[in-house]
């Protein structure tokens, strides 16, 4: 039924011993010049452009929605050392982001042939990016993050300098190894640090204040008492020999928040070692249990260095010269009232306390959760598909948790920026609809 159907347009013709003979009108026309379709040289389809294909390939290999777990590592940083964010932190926000995205293109390039087997989609094994033009665009990107870092102040690039070293040492080498998340948790700490070395810039003890009271006495006194503090809190920096110690103080007290975010990453990447084949339950498990002891530790509001010099202090038992000059500043500036005279004594602020201990839990909660749960399903069942989405939400958990060391700190304005950083998660989760983060 078919064939006579497919036949009947056609006009036969039967020869004299009864065969048919060929069909009068062909089935295919020649096109003639003036009616032949124009020909296309980029892409066979109309509605594809070669740019914006471009600009998406290389927007994949770049894994742009990561980008916005970085800016909180130098938010943190800077809140650790007591400061708020400066232009030197802006400058160490894009040294982070250059290095970050150098990474990137590094791990894709290194690992282009086992991308072609696994991973046959990516920029690379397709053929819509060169795998040059990914490694240049790995070594451009590092130039430029760390003369961004030597814009920052010298402090601020000797901590860059290992930072691109290890991401550089993690992608050709110790990816593959048993030290590899150990290296990728080691550079996201560095992160930290750069950015809380670049915030301290050549110290973080203070400047003295410009007017410290209403008279010349006053600005005089006021001078001497701020440096008299600052002798007692770091003589060599205050006496103005060397400005090395402020910013190595800086970078010491940013330790533990760089090391809280480098348990985070060593969870996330040792869950993320085999996660095209299928993760492992024993390292899903340990991801949710790091996630449980962090959201407990960033809970609990950080020690100032104030309050533990002062209990260092305390513990001696013996007044230094430095304590006695800024007491004997401090009563000079402040002379005794006159009887009758009663004010009262300052307010605590519970309100404020209150609201940043709630700041504190709302941020921890929100880590929480954003992991709990992919951790949990890749822990009961490692297949890659729950294994790649207990990843992908523990890069997007960074910002949370960068929000939470923030906030942790207590320093002036953490509470801003702690904000500001977590209105970040919804633009990664926004881009992360579009560009996978894996």
């Amino acid at each position: 039924m078919r064939a006579s159907r497919a036949a009947a347009p056609e006009r036969l013709s039967k020869g004299a011993d009864g065969t048919t003979a060929t069909p009068t009108t062909p089935l295919l026309k020649e096109p003639s010049a003036l009616t032949a379709p124009p020909s296309r040289t980029h892409t066979s389809r109309p509605d594809r452009d070669p740019d914006r294909d471009r600009d998406r390939a290389w927007a994949e290999l770049l894994r742009l929605p990561a980008l916005f777990t970085v800016p909180g590592d130098a938010f943190a940083g800077a809140a650790a050392v007591s400061a708020r964010p400066t232009g030197r932190t802006l400058l160490a926000i894009a040294s982070s982001l250059c290095l970050y995205e150098a990474g990137m293109a590094l791990n894709d390039w290194a690992d282009r042939d086992v991308d072609a087997v696994e991973r046959p989609h990516r920029p690379l094994p397709s053929g819509r990016i060169r795998p040059a033009a990914a490694l240049g665009a790995a070594c451009a990107l590092t130039g430029a993050g760390l003369c961004l870092a030597a814009c920052a102040g010298r402090p601020a690039l000797t901590v860059a300098v290992p930072l691109a070293a290890t991401v550089w040492a993690y992608d050709l080498v110790l990816k593959n190894t048993p030290a590899g998340p150990l290296a990728m948790a080691t550079a996201r700490g560095l992160d930290l640090l750069l950015g809380a070395a670049a915030t301290a810039g050549v110290g973080v003890v203070g400047r003295v204040p410009e007017r410290a009271g209403v008279d010349g006495v006053g600005r005089k006194v006021g001078a001497c008492r701020a440096w008299a503090t600052a002798v007692a809190d770091e003589p060599r920096a205050a006496l103005g020999t060397s400005a090395v110690p402020g910013a190595l103080d800086g970078i010491r007290q940013a330790l533990p928040s760089a090391a809280l975010l480098g348990v985070h990453t060593l969870a996330v990447t040792t869950v993320s070692r085999r996660e095209a084949q299928g993760g492992s339950p024993l390292a899903s498990f340990a991801a949710l249990a790091a996630t449980a002891a962090l959201t407990r530790t960033v809970t609990r509001q950080r020690s100032l260095p104030t309050d533990r010099i002062a209990g260092r202090r305390r513990g001696t038992g013996t007044p230094r010269l430095a304590d006695l000059a800024a007491a004997a500043m401090s009563r000079l500036s402040h002379p005794p009232r006159q009887t009758g005279d009663h004010v009262p004594p300052p307010s605590p602020g519970p309100d404020r306390l209150d609201a940043h201990a709630a700041l504190r839990l709302a941020l921890a909660a929100a880590y929480a959760a954003t992991t709990a749960r992919p951790y949990l399903h890749a822990t009961l069942n490692p297949s890659p598909p729950l294994t790649q989405r207990a990843v992908t939400a523990g890069i997007r958990a960074t910002i949370p948790l960068q929000a939470a060391l923030t906030a942790r700190s207590g320093a002036q304005g953490a509470t801003v920026t702690a904000l500001l950083t977590t209105a970040l998660a919804p633009l990664a989760g926004r881009f992360a609809r579009r560009v996978s983060v894996t």
